[in-house]
């Protein structure tokens, strides 16, 4: 036979010979065969490291066998280390509360001690002075953490640097801004990389703002968010073995049944993500805007040619990086409804959309930092000016007009600019035509290096 049997509060049940997990996690995989989405390996390392520092803390309390204490400590060491990624294949769709999950890491590390020699039991001890309800959204909070800081934020302060780069790269190169897709007055190209960039950094401090509620954990308040069966002085024990494992400062929460019941933690996490997305969409729709072309586009900028555009049509070259990165912004802003939707349906003292939150906050967090990652690499770092087509969209502005507004009046500019338009003459030809303006001072007042304002103009000149 290729099963064993293992028993639970409901009976016994078959469970493939060469599985880790035990009798819970194997009804879970019968009762919910839905759809392809498993949990996240980054929720399953935050279960580990709470398994881990619970039993350090379960052992300083006196409520813990120094041998099992031990045993459960080197089975979490090894879930960490990836030894046994294999072997938490549940469902997203299942309990809301995340129960099965926990026990699948509960089973698994039991397993694992019971290969050294040691006698664990998956309730009794793994699970001692814990809850799936204060363990499940403990798990969401340190694996957002882990990844906002160990995966995003580099991935962001190094996107920033390319910005900068290019931003100083191209100061003094003018172009023509635009408004509702129109010509409007000149920019520098300089400038306009200063508005990503701006972007990029500002919604990096909106996600470093959100730390502070994350960095909050519900562990303690075991079923209810009266604390049955932990003991303060275990909290306490949790929190410090943990932030010393993780190197990290996490903290309990000063309300227990707002941290089992209520998301909003994950909520603002993730409004903040979808700021990053929405600047980061904004970014990459820029570029390929400015890309567009080569011979019928903007044609502003040229981005690296990464692999072939089209199946038919030879020599074709697309704007993919854009539009990967275009793509993970959506999702993201869709991750960011279900999360909010799903934080509004906590019930008395539980909220039971637990896994479909977390599922989608660490899909958003990974998404943005290999997508931005990417873009930086493959389309950001090889971004070239045309600067010859940028002159030439600049010459043939009709908004240059604009500097005239001081001298001839509003009125006075938008006849100039309407004739120009509608006979097909340059601005300083209708100017002159209009008798309002002499070529001397045309030429003294329309000048675009000096309609750029101060607005790109930063003390941080050099790069950090």
């Amino acid at each position: 036979m290729n099963d064993r049997i293992e028993k639970d509060s409901m009976g016994e049940i078959n469970v493939p010979k060469e599985a880790l997990w035990g009798a819970q996690t194997q009804r879970s995989l019968q009762n919910f065969t839905i759809g392809t989405e498993t949990m996240p390996p980054a929720l399953i390392h935050a279960l580990a490291l709470i398994k881990k520092s619970a039993a350090q803390a379960n052992e300083a309390v006196g409520k813990l066998e120094p041998a099992i204490s031990k045993a459960i400590q080197q089975a979490a060491d090894a879930i960490l280390a990836g030894d046994a990624a294999k072997h938490f294949p549940l469902s997203v769709w299942q309990t809301g509360s995340g129960t099965q999950t926990n026990m699948n890491v509960n089973e698994v590390i039991a397993h694992l001690a019971e290969q050294r020699g040691v006698k664990v039991h998956p309730n009794d001890h793994v699970n001692m002075s814990q809850s799936s309800n204060d363990v499940f959204p403990s798990a969401i909070h340190i694996a957002a953490v882990n990844q906002i800081e160990q995966r995003l934020f580099p991935t962001l302060k190094q996107i920033s640097h390319t910005l900068k780069r290019l931003e100083l790269k191209n100061e003094a190169i003018i172009k023509i801004g635009r408004t509702h897709l129109q010509d409007a007055t000149p920019v520098t190209f300089g400038q306009e990389i200063s508005g990503w960039r701006a972007g990029i950094e500002q919604a990096h401090q909106m996600i470093q703002l959100t730390l502070v509620q994350l960095k909050q954990l519900a562990i303690g308040g075991t079923a209810v968010g009266t604390g049955l069966n932990a003991s303060q002085e275990y909290t306490k024990a949790f929190i410090n073995y943990l932030n010393q494992e993780t190197g990290n400062q996490f903290v309990e929460t000063n309300n227990k049944f707002h941290g089992l019941a209520s998301k909003d933690a994950l909520v603002f996490t993730s409004g903040a993500l979808k700021a990053l997305g929405a600047n980061a969409m904004k970014m990459a729709n820029d570029i390929r805007w400015l890309a567009s072309g080569p011979r019928s586009g903007l044609g502003e900028i040229t981005i690296p040619a990464n692999e072939p555009g089209s199946s038919i049509m030879p020599g074709k070259v697309n704007p993919t990086q854009c539009e990967a990165l275009t793509m993970i912004a959506i999702q993201v802003m869709g991750n960011d409804a279900t999360i909010g939707i799903g934080a509004s349906q906590g019930n008395f003292e539980l909220n039971v959309y637990m896994p479909v939150m977390a599922y989608n906050l660490i899909q958003s967090i990974e998404l943005l930092a290999d997508g931005l990652a990417s873009f930086d690499k493959k389309c950001l770092a090889g971004l070239q000016a045309n600067q010859e087509k940028m002159r030439e969209y600049v010459e043939r502005s009709l908004m240059l007009v604009t500097a005239l507004n001081p001298h001839i009046g509003y009125d006075n500019g938008g006849m100039i600019a309407k004739k120009a338009f509608n006979e097909q003459l340059t601005l300083k030809q209708a100017a002159l035509a209009s008798g309002l303006v002499t070529e001397a001072q045309y030429d003294e007042w329309v000048r675009p290096e000096k309609m750029l304002g101060d607005a790109g103009n930063h003390s941080d000149k050099k790069l950090s």
